[in-house]
């Protein structure tokens, strides 16, 4: 389906195209902006997974004797 989405020829034209659309000053912050946004959603992801196992290694809490009577 996406066979041929990638192809050299291909990333000029939507080079060119995003060149002329925001121009040569642009461009280079606005790539900067996008790493800086991609760098910051791997490291949320990476704090997310270390949350995970801090909470995966606390013990649970004792259930009180009062609610496993009315059980």
């Amino acid at each position: 389906m996406f066979e041929g989405l990638f192809q050299p020829l291909h990333m000029l034209v939507v080079f060119a195209i995003a060149l002329l659309i925001f121009g040569p000053k642009k461009l280079p912050e606005l790539g900067k902006g996008l790493g800086e946004s991609i760098r910051g959603f791997k490291s949320a992801m990476s704090a997310k997974d270390e949350i995970k196992v801090e909470v995966k290694d606390e013990p649970k809490p004792p259930v009180p004797k009062e609610i496993t009577a009315q059980s």
